[in-house]
């Protein structure tokens, strides 16, 4: 489970009043989500593949703040964050969720329904292929997309979403200009710009 507090404070002690302090000053998500969350962390084999409240807080109040009516989300797992996305977009609004897995995707899918949550859709699939069929019939581009999937296709993914948004052009797109692109797990605690043996990861990334 990811806990509400990053690891990139000097102590856990700083860790855990700048998180407190957050949390008791951001708007609370609904219970519904909080619920689905506490779910995927008792019944799920992998629930660190989700983010955590915190960051869903975050994500909500950063896609109602720029407006954001369409989503894309490049790796959905059990839909706790496309769920996020959902509830920051409206009933108006959009949520297409890319995921490889079947099982997850159907997760999800029963998880929306459950909750009443009606405006979003997945796709499931390899999502190279996905973001390749998207591009083609999208009839009205995205204004965020969210990559949190395999990590190392994240240059593939982003070069995508770059060739399928030109710029100057009048070719349809698939990022409004404008729109955002966010990743999950950049940094990976720092330690991408580690790269001396005293990294446990260095030989991992080494692709």
């Amino acid at each position: 489970m990811k806990e509400n507090y990053t690891q990139l404070y000097p102590n856990e002690q700083v860790a855990t009043a700048v998180g407190d302090y957050a949390l008791a000053h951001s708007t609370k998500l609904p219970q519904h989500l909080l619920d689905h969350h506490a779910w995927g962390v008792e019944t799920q084999d992998s629930p660190n593949y989700m983010i955590s409240p915190f960051q869903a807080e975050f994500q909500v109040w950063f896609a109602k703040a720029m407006g954001a009516k369409r989503i894309l989300e490049i790796g959905t797992f059990i839909g706790f964050s496309t769920m996020g996305w959902a509830k920051a977009v409206g009933p108006n609004g959009h949520v297409t969720g890319l995921e490889f897995s079947p099982e997850y995707a159907q997760i999800a899918r029963e998880s929306f329904a459950k909750y009443g949550v009606t405006n979003t859709e997945i796709i499931v699939g390899d999502a190279r292929e996905s973001i390749k069929s998207l591009a083609a019939a999208l009839a009205e581009p995205y204004d965020l997309i969210f990559i949190d999937a395999d990590k190392t296709s994240y240059p593939t993914y982003l070069s995508m979403i770059l060739e399928y948004s030109p710029r100057g052009s009048n070719a349809p797109r698939i990022l409004r200009p404008g729109g955002i692109i966010l990743a999950d797990n950049i940094l990976r605690r720092g330690l991408v710009a580690e790269r001396t043996p005293a990294n446990p990861c260095l030989e991992t990334w080494k692709v």
